[in-house]
C-alpha cells in the first residue's frame, strides 16, 4: 500500500472499511492518535456528568437575547 492509500485510509472511514482484513491490519498507526473513541472514553472524557444551565438561559442565549440572568449595577 503505497503513502497515499495510508493516508486515505487514516483520513476517510468509508474507504478505510472498504479495505480487505489483511489491508487494515497492516496499516500503520496514525500518527495523530486514535480518532475515534468508544462510548466508556467519552464518559471519562466529559466527567461522566454533562452540566448545561438553566432551560430558560440556554434558550435566550440560542436565540441572541439579552442576557437572561440578572446584572447588578
Amino acid at each position: 500500500m503505497n503513502k497515499h492509500d495510508v493516508i486515505r485510509a487514516w483520513k476517510d472511514p468509508l474507504y478505510r472499511a472498504s479495505l480487505s482484513e489483511e489491508a487494515q491490519a497492516s496499516l500503520p498507526q496514525n500518527p495523530a492518535g486514535i480518532t475515534e473513541l468508544s462510548d466508556g472514553q467519552l464518559v471519562t472524557a466529559a466527567g461522566a456528568a454533562v452540566i448545561t444551565t438553566a432551560r430558560g438561559c440556554t434558550e435566550y442565549t440560542f436565540l441572541n437575547w439579552r442576557s437572561c440572568c440578572p446584572t447588578t449595577a
